[in-house]
């Protein structure tokens, strides 16, 4: 009896106070999210990536939501941080500065739109991107120690305004809990999980929407794109190909069948030796196996491309034949078609194209690697 005279109450209260008391909480309608009282006006597109999404909103304001990551409000310079935001969403005033770049794979995005001076701090003192490289030798760049360890002392004092890190944080949730504690700001990117490499290229349009930096973002991509857009009709040449690294435990590291590397190697021509690898539910790229087990698919492929860009730089046969014994045994050895990367492949995220436009001339035999930047071959 008591319960019915709670309920009857309450729906009275509803029907006494005002609307606002009793309302749910507003919903998205349509396929744009709510942004506390700012009017949406489009949503960014995008071709390729499908790991973020950018909405617009009237005053020049851009909220960026990514998949099962952070969402982020930027808000452009003098204007105020609107009324009614979610507690979660990460609001980021322009002109952004003094950024902490821990995400290392994004830093060729900052310099292909001009944005290296937005970055105050590091998580690697080793770049292969020369004028990265050249700011960490003038003293522009500051070492603030990597993704689990981060100079905390260092990033409050000068200023730090805001933390980009990449998947790796989520081994140590503690430091990105530790960083917003301490007031600064943490997003964690995800273009590794991209699927094709130009949805790797794309993000640049993310960090673009950040900086403020759009038109440029669009440039750059587009750039990017018509030299993949001119491959992507050829035939396919018919070549296999094999690309790995060994690691320091003897297995070998290779990438799944679905992921952006193989995708590259497709639409460059060739031929993914492993038609069938891996899970397409699993957010790695990469697989592990032994190295018999490699072997076993791997050793008729026509063309070898070793991964130098994670592991330890080979400059001869000799060397590659020192991962393991069996890789002298492999097909392209006998027929010279073993290939390496180069150490800046890996962090090269705004050249895709001209990476894939290199492995095509593998592919098809229109190189002997001389006018190359990016792979080379092993003698």
């Amino acid at each position: 009896m008591k319960i019915k005279k709670f309920f009857l109450l309450l729906l009275v209260l509803c029907f006494l106070l005002p609307a606002a008391a009793c309302a749910k909480k507003p919903e998205p309608t349509g396929e744009h999210p709510i942004v506390g009282d700012l009017k949406y006006e489009s949503t960014v597109p995008l071709e390729y990536a499908d790991q973020f999404a950018i909405y617009k909103y009237e005053g020049g304001y851009s909220f960026i939501e990514m998949v099962d990551s952070d969402r982020i409000l930027v808000v452009p310079e003098g204007k105020e941080v609107p009324e009614g935001l979610d507690s979660d969403v990460v609001v980021v005033q322009q002109p952004l500065n003094d950024i902490y770049l821990v995400a290392s794979d994004c830093m060729a995005l900052f310099d292909t739109i001009d944005a290296l001076d937005r970055i105050a701090f590091v998580g690697t003192q080793h770049w292969y991107i020369e004028n990265a490289e050249q700011a960490m030798k003038d003293g522009k760049f500051l070492y603030a120690g990597k993704y689990s360890a981060p100079d905390y002392e260092m990033l409050i004092h000068n200023g730090c305004q805001l933390a980009i890190e990449n998947t790796m944080i989520l081994h140590t949730p503690e430091v990105k809990e530790k960083l917003i504690e301490l007031g600064i700001k943490a997003i964690v990117e995800r273009s590794s999980y991209e699927n094709h490499p130009l949805g790797r290229t794309e993000w640049v349009k993310f960090f673009g929407a950040l900086l403020g930096l759009e038109d440029e973002a669009n440039a750059a991509f587009e750039a990017e794109a018509e030299k993949v857009k001119d491959l992507e009709a050829l035939e396919s040449t018919g070549k296999t190909v094999a690309f790995f690294y060994v690691s320091s435990s003897g297995n070998v590291v290779t990438y799944k069948s679905g992921g952006y590397l193989p995708t590259m190697i497709r639409i460059a021509g060739g031929e993914y030796i492993f038609t069938d690898l891996g899970s397409n539910d699993s957010k790695l790229s990469t697989i592990n196996m032994n190295m018999e087990e490699f072997y076993y698919t791997a050793k008729d492929a026509d063309v070898v491309i070793y991964n130098c860009s994670i592991a330890s730089q080979l400059h001869t046969l000799q060397d590659f034949f020192d991962q393991s014994p069996v890789l002298e045994n492999f097909k392209a050895v006998s027929e010279g078609n073993v290939w390496c990367t180069s150490r800046s492949m890996f962090q090269q995220t705004d050249k895709m194209g001209s990476i894939i436009q290199e492995m095509n001339k593998i592919f098809t035999g229109q190189t002997d690697g001389s006018d190359l930047e990016y792979i080379f071959k092993l003698q």
